[in-house]
């Protein structure tokens, strides 16, 4: 079994975040830019299309967040089996979860083809706006459990140490895509014009190509392999560890999901134009954001495997290290965004009204950025050391409870402008990281007072 515990353990942590980082933030990138060719094209349909194309991710993000909530926790479990050197625990665990994330993904499949009709309605969408939607959103909802698959096999390479595999999968998709799309969408030789579903089609067509290239690499490792081909069989004893540890986390993701639809509805509320400038800016921004939740992911494997290891000095270093990173990080995207924001979104629409909705948020949007820093390093935290109960209790308040709370005041009560709906998010994301911080920073001081 080929394992990169020892460097996991034993190399300094500013050069293996490094390490770890760069990669999955690398990937992540191609994944957003992915994301934004999707939108590029659906522009050359319509804005309406663009706006379809917004609220049809808010439901499948409710899909995809589970699996990724499941994937985290997997990682999680693999990396302290890895830290305590039990290799055949954590190959057993492999196996199990290979088929466990695609099982439940299944499930949430069924449950987003008979309710997303009814999510988009609520969004606001009606007629062809409303058509639009359901026409992109059902092929993805099809084809959903090769993303499952795919989430699977990353969290036992990222277990390992290993962000470089899922990021050549992503370069991989974003130049697939720029070939595929048009392709499907307007068809060419036998290929029939697909028009908005085409851009799904070739997203499921993608998906499935790296599930095939991962599986190869996960292969490659020997933790999963075909020798006793019992430790595929469901074990309910290991599935339960898989739901202690995965619900909080993916509930997290699902609730994630919940308040960006509920943010979205908000949002509906000053127009179609408004959910078109939102969408474009939402994926502007997250191109800064990927260094950030690329450090999240290193922060995930350095954590559960030093934690398995009892090594807490280096699971405190991790937080504070990988913090001021972040910190850093932030800054240079602040920067890029107050400079270019407004360029980069008149790239996507070109409607002076799209552009103003745009750049209200983004504006404002930039200066959570070291907010993020702080949660999304916490919660990886959280989660790598088996504690991802406060990780739900967080989530809650900032993306259901505050966020629907301050967004009433503000849109329906008080009928404030656009900009307004994003400054008390800001204070409310940042009441939330510093709750966070302090919570995760005691948690590990406790415990490593109880094994002094």
């Amino acid at each position: 079994m080929k394992t990169n515990s020892k460097n996991l353990l034993n190399e300094n942590i500013p050069s293996l975040l490094k390490q770890l980082a760069i990669p999955a933030s690398t990937g992540m990138l191609f994944n957003t830019l992915y994301n934004v060719v999707d939108t590029f094209y659906a522009g050359f349909i319509s804005t309406q299309a663009v706006s379809a194309l917004t609220i049809s991710f808010m439901v499948f993000f409710l899909i995809i967040g589970l699996g990724y909530g499941f994937g985290s926790a997997i990682t999680a479990i693999l990396g302290n089996s890895f830290g305590k050197r039990k290799n055949k625990l954590a190959s057993i665990h492999a196996h199990k979860g290979l088929l466990f994330i695609p099982i439940i993904g299944v499930f949430f499949t069924i449950l987003g083809y008979i309710f997303a009709p009814s999510m988009f309605i609520l969004l606001g969408a009606r007629d062809e706006y409303l058509q639009d939607a359901i026409t992109y959103i059902n092929p993805i909802l099809f084809g959903t459990i090769f993303f499952m698959f795919n989430f699977s096999l990353n969290s036992i390479l990222v277990a390992l140490g290993d962000t470089k595999t899922y990021r050549n999968t992503l370069i991989f998709g974003f130049f697939a895509n720029l070939v595929l799309n048009p392709l499907f969408m307007f068809g060419f030789l036998f290929i029939p014009a697909m028009g908005l579903s085409g851009i799904s089609f070739a997203t499921v067509l993608i998906q499935i190509i790296n599930m095939i290239y991962m599986f190869y690499k996960v292969l490659q490792t020997k933790v999963i392999h075909f020798e006793k081909l019992s430790y595929f069989l469901p074990d309910f004893r290991v599935y339960k560890l898989f739901l202690t540890q995965g619900i909080p986390s993916s509930l997290n993701m699902l609730i994630m999901s919940i308040g960006s639809v509920i943010l979205t509805y908000f949002v509906a509320q000053y127009g179609v134009m408004a959910v078109a400038g939102y969408g474009i800016a939402f994926r502007v921004e997250q191109l800064m954001l990927l260094p950030i939740l690329g450090l999240s992911t290193a922060v995930l494997t350095i954590v559960s495997n030093n934690f398995g290891a009892k090594k807490y000095d280096r699971v405190i270093e991790t937080l504070r290290v990988s913090i001021k990173y972040g910190f850093i990080l932030s800054t240079i995207g602040i920067l890029i965004l107050t400079i270019f924001g407004k360029f980069l979104i008149s790239l996507f629409d070109s409607t002076a009204i799209v552009i103003d909705f745009g750049i209200k948020y983004l504006l404002v949007e930039i200066w959570i950025f070291y907010a993020y820093v702080v949660l999304f390093i916490c919660v990886s935290t959280l989660q790598a050391i088996k504690q991802p109960k406060m990780i739900l209790y967080i989530a809650l308040y900032r993306q259901i409870i505050a966020k629907l709370l301050i967004a009433y005041v503000i849109v329906k009560l008080f009928e404030l402008d656009f900009i307004y709906l994003w400054i008390g998010i800001l204070v409310m994301i940042y009441s939330a990281a510093i709750f966070a911080y302090f919570y995760t920073n005691n948690l590990l001081k406790t415990i490593c007072n109880k094994t002094i």
